[in-house]
């Protein structure tokens, strides 16, 4: 008898147009494997998910509800198995303040902050150069700001952020490569290096061919600098308490340190995603990368 799989996707979040492209992908793949596959596109509400009568839900929702530890609490609630990472770790990931609290006490390194609530708590060291001020809780760069410095800043908007968030992360920002690593399980697969031709790696740098990303697999980092960003990967996703695939977010400078930024829960499925690019260099392809990842999933995670 065939598994049936609940593919969660879409979803209520600003990162909806990226979920449904996951979701696309993992659909086919699942298919493939010969799944009876039922896709849905939840609402915030909690849905009777028990009445599809599955094996099992696969999460492709990406940013708040899906990848917050919210989607992950229903399914709990109705004692279904699901994919990805838990209520707690999800939570924990999600919120860019707690995370950075939880790399710093295990000594992970990660780049000075300060949580902003008003426009004048910017005179601080951390904006005496370049600076990013970013929300707490987004993911894929959604509402992520950079400035050269204090002078340049537009206040009218960050008013309009501060309005919209309640605060804001500032981050002292890192000159150098930008890396990923995915992790699957309880190993690092590997490392690869991310060269956009935007100002940053922002969501349409991430998302739209025609930005032309450059991505390089391998990282371009001597032996020793990849395996260290290899293992601040793993111990960022077990001290996290992920399970499954993440993908975490680094910058290492010229003087080969290394400074994690971020620990995605639910990394992207779609034809320009970092994760089964990794895994395809690895030798693992997506259809691969797809099953294992139905074969993790588990409840109480």
């Amino acid at each position: 008898m065939k598994k049936k799989i609940l593919l969660l996707s879409g979803g209520p979040s600003k990162e909806r147009a990226v979920s449904i492209n996951s979701g696309k992908a993992v659909y086919k793949a699942l298919k493939k494997l010969d799944y009876n596959v039922i896709k849905i596109d939840p609402n915030k509400k909690f849905t009777d998910y028990a009445k599809y009568k599955c094996n099992l839900a696969f999460n492709a929702l990406h940013g708040q509800f899906g990848e917050d530890g919210t989607i992950q609490s229903y399914l709990e609630k109705q004692k279904i198995r699901y994919t990805h990472s838990g209520v707690l770790a999800s939570a924990l990931a999600m919120d860019k303040v707690k995370s950075k609290k939880i790399f710093i006490k295990k000594k992970i390194n990660t780049p000075k902050y300060k949580i902003i609530k008003k426009i004048s708590e910017l005179s601080n060291p951390i904006s005496n150069g370049k600076f990013v001020l970013k929300p707490i809780n987004e993911g894929s760069s959604v509402g992520v700001l950079i400035y050269d410095n204090l002078k340049k800043i537009n206040k009218k908007k960050i008013k309009q952020y501060l309005k919209k968030y309640k605060k804001l992360l500032q981050e002292e920002f890192i000159e150098g490569k930008e890396v990923q690593v995915a992790v699957m399980g309880n190993k690092a697969l590997g490392a690869i290096e991310i060269r956009p031709k935007r100002k940053f790696y922002d969501f349409n740098a991430k998302y739209s061919a025609k930005a032309k990303t450059e991505h390089i697999m391998p990282a371009k980092l001597d032996k020793l600098t990849y395996k260290r960003v290899l293992q601040m990967a793993l111990k960022a996703h077990k001290y996290i308490g992920c399970k499954g695939v993440t993908r975490s977010d680094f910058r290492i400078r010229d003087d080969n340190k290394i400074f994690i930024l971020e620990i995605n829960t639910q990394p992207g499925m779609t034809s320009l995603s970092l994760v089964p690019e990794i895994a395809e260099y690895k030798g693992l392809s997506f259809i691969k990368l797809i099953q294992w990842i139905v074969s993790d999933a588990s409840i109480n995670r």
